[in-house]
């Protein structure tokens, strides 16, 4: 079973700097030693970087959050989690067009998943008042 942080439902008030950076360097640590050894787990490297992409997500690195979760669906793309946390950066980027992608794939692969459900109506919703905007 995968271990994974769904960064949305995550608490934020003790994610200190300092703590952000402890993780993140206990994640790196996992991964670099994960992806040297043949015994490594696809789904636990999945959530490895899923679980990065989330500290990197916190710190407002962006595009480095979005490696790490394109990294997590390259080890597992059966995971739902990183294409629901990467379409989640895509929307706040405004990519509307890559988060209706990402949300549709975690749907295909979990229906049930409610949060990615209520994203893909928010993100349609944005993209269709941009497109009625002339954006």
């Amino acid at each position: 079973m995968k271990t994974a942080f769904n960064f949305s439902k995550m608490p934020t008030q003790n994610l200190t700097p300092a703590i952000l950076n402890r993780r993140r360097i206990f994640t790196s640590k996992f991964i670099s030693s994960c992806s040297r050894s043949s015994k490594c787990e696809a789904g636990k490297l999945a959530a490895a970087y899923n679980n990065r992409g989330q500290i990197k997500y916190f710190r407002v690195d962006f595009y480095e959050a979005i490696e790490d979760y394109s990294s997590a669906i390259q080890a597992d793309s059966q995971f739902e989690i990183p294409f629901y946390n990467r379409g989640l950066i895509h929307y706040r980027l405004g990519f509307f067009d890559d988060a209706k992608r990402d949300f549709q794939q975690a749907l295909k692969l979990n229906p049930h998943f409610e949060d990615a459900k209520v994203s893909l109506q928010q993100t349609l919703l944005d993209q269709q008042q941009k497109i009625n905007r002339g954006y």
